[in-house]
């Protein structure tokens, strides 16, 4: 098997993933393809619209010291292939297939070990069909709302897909791959970004520069005439753009401010304008807006609310079936999910954690994945850990989780914070009040937080 660029990149990601937890990002991919081609740092920066001094200084020199740390040798621009065809060659690392997508995905929230496929999908109904048939309208704008890791990118690709098949063009956009030093500190930086990279996604060709005009109209007007006279009059099919992560904004006023308001904007131009009432937007987030927002330029006060909850008894059902897992089997027990939703709730990636495991191992127990599930022998421990560093990192969210997780009941805690802990998908809102959203939350956490309180 050849040694080429993809395999270079599959290799880059794991050894990255695995020393610090995290896929390559796209600018770090960028470089590794400009400098096999053999490219210098001034003509990769030119390639991508960034500033040389950023990829030469700061991105290049940061990806050649991970990856030195990640294979244990040096690693720099003159001999990164002969490192990574070393790993590849010696197998020192397990190389399995990582998708585009995957590897463009900054992950503050936890990767699943095994990605789900379509066929292990389980609907929601209605869900899908309100998010669908909302979306066939003109102008739509759709808000799909969920802690992380409950399936919301799911549910919305597979939307996506569905108007693909009807001729409408379906772009995704998760801003968790924007760089926040570089472009959530400058409104025109970060408009450009989210214009080329729309464009990108659509497979044209970017024209930018023939439409921007900074100084002149400002980036909102430029970015609304990019869109009017550009993405959107490149067709007459309809053209729907799902915005996933967007909360990762809400500690940026100096963007979301403008961008909400843009958006918006956006949204009441469709009411009213024929080329505009091609676009139909769909926002993907993980917390409750707890940002101040004037009311008339708020994109999450119109359109259609869609609220993700967890798995219901049937369909962890149907989700152990599309396992081909034995539901009276000895390896699970007659009450036996029952007992894992006692332990991790309805929980999508918890519960497809545990079947997925008790698939490839035919030989374990459910009863004994259940009683090392919040220990770092369990299944969960990767999961669990790249939480406890997040908050060990955020001493204050960390004290505010150890005090709902040691609580018997519903606590209060400061509002952000409950919305913070919310979004990770750690607890539960009840009101003014909080909870942990599980069994085995609430036990690791107690026991690990408590050890630095």
């Amino acid at each position: 098997m050849e040694f080429t660029i993809d395999e270079a990149i599959k290799v880059a990601n794991q050894v990255v993933f695995d020393k610090i937890g995290r896929n390559l990002t796209d600018v770090e991919i960028w470089v590794l393809e400009g400098s096999w081609e053999r490219l210098d740092y001034d003509r990769i920066a030119a390639r991508n619209q960034y500033a040389a001094s950023y990829i030469s200084q700061d991105v290049a020199p940061k990806l050649w010291r991970l990856l030195s740390e990640a294979l244990g040798e040096r690693v720099k621009k003159s001999n990164f292939r002969e490192a990574l065809k070393r790993a590849w060659d010696q197998r020192r690392i397990p190389i399995t297939p990582v998708s585009p997508r995957a590897l463009k995905l900054a992950p503050l929230e936890p990767v699943p070990s095994t990605p789900l496929s379509p066929s292990l999908y389980v609907e929601r109904p209605p869900l899908e069909s309100l998010c669908y048939d909302a979306l066939l309208h003109p102008g739509a704008l759709v808000r799909v709302k969920a802690p992380s890791l409950m399936g919301k990118t799911s549910l919305v690709e597979r939307v996506l897909a569905q108007l693909s098949e009807q001729g409408y063009r379906t772009v995704g956009l998760s801003f968790e791959l924007a760089e926040r030093r570089t472009h959530f500190d400058a409104l025109d930086r970060f408009l450009r970004w989210f214009c080329l990279n729309l464009t990108r996604e659509l497979g044209l060709p970017i024209q930018l520069e023939d439409y921007w005009d900074s100084a002149g109209m400002g980036s909102k007007v430029s970015c609304t005439t990019y869109f009017e006279e550009y993405l959107l009059a490149q067709s007459d099919s309809p053209l729907v753009l799902c915005l996933d992560d967007v909360d990762l904004l809400f500690p940026y006023p100096v963007i979301y401010e403008d961008f909400f308001g843009l958006l918006r904007s956006w949204y009441e131009k469709g009411r009213s304008r024929k080329i505009w009432k091609r676009l139909r937007l769909a926002i993907v987030h993980s917390t409750d807006v707890y940002i101040r927002l004037n009311i008339n330029q708020s994109p999450f006060n119109v359109g259609l609310p869609i609220e993700l909850t967890e798995f219901t008894p049937e369909q962890v059902e149907e989700f152990a079936n599309l396992h081909d897992l034995e539901l009276d089997a000895a390896q699970i027990g007659v009450e036996g999910l029952a007992l894992l939703m006692e332990h991790v709730g309805g929980h999508p990636y918890l519960i497809e954690q545990a079947l997925s495991h008790l698939k490839g191992h035919p030989h374990e127990t459910l009863g004994h994945v259940l009683d090392n599930s919040p220990t770092e022998a369990g299944i969960y421990a990767n999961h669990l850990r790249e939480y406890l560093i997040g908050l060990q990192q955020v001493p204050e969210l960390a004290n505010a989780c150890q005090r709902v997780m040691a609580a018997t009941t519903p606590v209060k805690i400061d509002p952000v914070h409950a919305y913070q802990l919310q979004s990770m998908g750690l607890v539960r809102l009840l009101g003014n009040e909080v909870e942990p959203r599980c069994y085995l939350y609430r036990t690791y956490f107690r026991d690990r937080l408590g050890e630095f309180a």
